[in-house]
């Protein structure tokens, strides 16, 4: 199976001989994934080389010209290093475009905390009107870009990740899909940690809802499975926790609920380590997935 950014490239290669209005800019990483590309269509695919802030205001340069730019480096240089220049070039000009990140939040644990960007989602949520998308596997990754590049002048972060669940599910853009039913308690699983959360519920009475937009938060979904009874939710993402803590209380303002975010904690883990044990050193594999789940839910 192809990964994610693999399938980034490939399939936006191919929207770039289709659609004149998209361009590619990157920052050196990735390039070589759009190397033929980049001899197809020399004008639309730009490397600015390592100069990140540069790499966001060329994109917001070619969405004022009415281009649609994808703008692709890792996510701890896609937005947190040039975040002002995201707030002012895209935000504050009025223009859209589709940022598409890699490395996520421990994906190459090798790199250190400069290569990590547990915060990237919280951080674009301080933003007016930005879709997040957070696919699982290559094949929802390809429905989501597919979606952002056609989505007329929106701005969209696409979060990419080497953590990947087995298999792709059929998705909606911006939709909850319901993966199981159950009437103890709900779990919201986000894009990767979805066969996580899947071996850890086994067995228990819960619903199991699989997120791969998470803004905005499908809040409508949730209260669906919440019913208009108290309610239990725990939130699993693979991003700092408590991130989306705020817009699951607030789909259920008028119902006594309670929530539980897990995610990546604010502490640093200083071990490289693997992915496998970046997810346990962060309680969130499988069977400390388990404990926690069960326990706030009074499950186990």
């Amino acid at each position: 199976m192809d990964t994610m950014r693999e399938r980034f490239a490939s399939t936006v290669s191919r929207l770039l001989d289709d659609d004149p209005r998209l361009a590619v800019v990157l920052a050196e990483i990735g390039k070589d994934g759009f190397a033929d590309a980049q001899r197809a269509h020399p004008d639309r695919v730009i490397n600015v080389g390592i100069r990140e802030q540069l790499l966001v205001g060329v994109g917001g340069g070619l969405a004022l010209t009415g281009m649609r730019p994808i703008l692709h480096t890792f996510a701890s240089f896609l937005v947190e290093r040039p975040f002002e220049q995201l707030k002012l070039d895209f935000g504050h000009q009025g223009v859209g475009g589709v940022l598409v990140s890699a490395a996520g939040s421990y994906d190459w644990p090798a790199g250190g905390l400069t290569h990590m960007a547990p915060g990237d989602v919280a951080l674009m949520d301080t933003l007016d009107g930005w879709t997040v998308h957070v696919p699982g596997h290559p094949d929802e990754a390809e429905a989501l870009l597919r979606d952002a590049a056609g989505a007329g002048d929106d701005s969209v972060y696409v979060r990419l990740s080497a953590h990947a669940n087995a298999a792709p599910r059929t998705i909606a853009p911006g939709r909850f899909l319901t993966v199981r039913e159950g009437r103890g308690g709900v779990v919201v699983a986000v894009g990767p940690m979805l066969d996580g959360v899947l071996a850890a519920v086994e067995g228990l009475d819960v619903t199991v809802l699989y997120a791969t937009t998470v803004r905005p938060f499908d809040g409508r979904a949730l209260r669906a499975a919440a019913g208009a009874a108290a309610a239990d939710v725990v939130l699993v993402e693979p991003y700092l926790a408590g991130t989306s803590t705020a817009a699951a209380n607030d789909a259920l303002a008028d119902v006594p609920h309670r929530v539980l975010g897990l995610g990546i904690a604010r502490r640093e883990l200083r071990r490289y380590g693997t992915i496998e044990e970046h997810l346990a050193g962060q309680g969130l594999d499988a069977v400390s997935l388990r404990e926690r789940i069960g326990g706030f839910l009074r499950l186990t």
